[in-house]
């Protein structure tokens, strides 16, 4: 099986990220999102990972090229054009079924149903209460898809759809792809989950099932919610630190220096980093940063960043430098 995986947030364009780093690279509980997504991949028969790139492919390639043991092609999406445009663009590399990951979130299934379910492919989703503020999956009375309808503004369904799909039967999606991309776009854009409507339109089944955890990347607010939940299922670790007061869950790697300071909760500090006269909390701290005199909270901060005697919420990308009045 090979797997296709867009580097866009599922239903938007590909667009250049605030840091110029893919959304995908973004690290969170101390790993990148897309490691974590691809931890999910254990007990499939990957032969090949497809990546279809924005306008980083030099680093998306330079990342994963060797490291998940699997062989990897990497295509680019130079007319920004939407989900279906993106995954159509691996057709000609395709030989038989498909995993279809958006690697925006970070998400725990067992994608092992994928070698026992008998339908022409799989969307998972998760329960939220939120449902306007998603796509969502409605589905018949065995759990088979009928319908995806986007920020519904009546309670039709609360199964997010989650950017996840098996597709077994990939002559029909090439097909529902073609009608799609032929038809007008919608705000711009051509909708993968239009294909899919096609597939069912058409007589394919498509079976839905329930994620047991569904956490958001795609922003710095939900970026440091899910690093909060990482941290708590297992990610968190430290050492002690004379003078310094550590409230868990924090994740500081080896390598990194902090002297009368407070640190956490929610806390991840990367490697060489060094931390004086500071309180810090509900944050993401990258690798060789210093902070000196600062209380920072609800923050991300890049590589080698230097930030000293400010109080507040930051986003800074690698190599800034910020100075505050104390």
């Amino acid at each position: 099986m090979q797997v296709i995986i867009p580097l866009a947030g599922k239903g938007t364009r590909l667009r250049p990220h605030t840091h110029l780093v893919p959304k995908p690279m973004l690290k969170v509980a101390g790993r990148p999102v897309m490691d974590w997504v691809m931890d999910r991949l254990d007990g499939l028969d990957v032969s090949e990972l497809i990546f279809i790139t924005g306008h980083l492919k030099e680093q998306v390639e330079a990342y994963s090229t060797g490291r998940y043991g699997v062989p990897c092609r990497y295509l680019e999406q130079r007319v920004q054009d939407g989900t279906a445009g993106a995954v159509n663009l691996a057709r000609p590399h395709v030989r038989g079924p498909v995993l279809i990951i958006f690697v925006d979130t970070v998400f725990e299934a067992d994608l092992t149903l994928i070698n026992r379910a008998e339908a022409d492919g799989i969307i998972w989703a998760k329960e939220v209460e939120d449902y306007q503020r998603f796509g969502v999956v409605v589905t018949d009375a065995a759990g088979f898809m009928t319908r995806i309808v986007e920020k519904p503004s009546e309670p039709i369904s609360k199964l997010a759809n989650i950017g996840l799909y098996y597709i077994k039967d990939t002559g029909a999606l090439w097909q529902g792809i073609d009608h799609t991309l032929a038809s007008p776009a919608n705000k711009g854009e051509f909708f993968l989950t239009d294909a899919f409507q096609w597939m069912i339109e058409h007589g394919r089944k498509i079976l839905t099932a329930e994620v047991g955890g569904w956490y958001d990347c795609g922003k710095l607010d939900t970026l440091l919610e899910t690093n909060e939940i990482l941290l708590r299922k297992g990610a968190a670790r430290h050492a002690a630190f004379p003078g310094v007061t550590i409230h868990d869950p924090v994740l500081i790697e080896d390598g990194v220096t902090i002297e009368r300071s407070t640190i956490g909760p929610n806390v991840t500090i990367e490697r060489g980093t060094s931390i004086a006269d500071s309180e810090i909390s509900h944050s993401i701290i990258g690798q060789k940063c210093t902070l000196a005199g600062v209380r920072l909270t609800q923050s991300m901060v890049g590589n080698q960043v230097v930030l000293r005697d400010f109080r507040g919420t930051a986003s800074l990308g690698d190599h800034s430098e910020l100075v505050g009045s104390g």
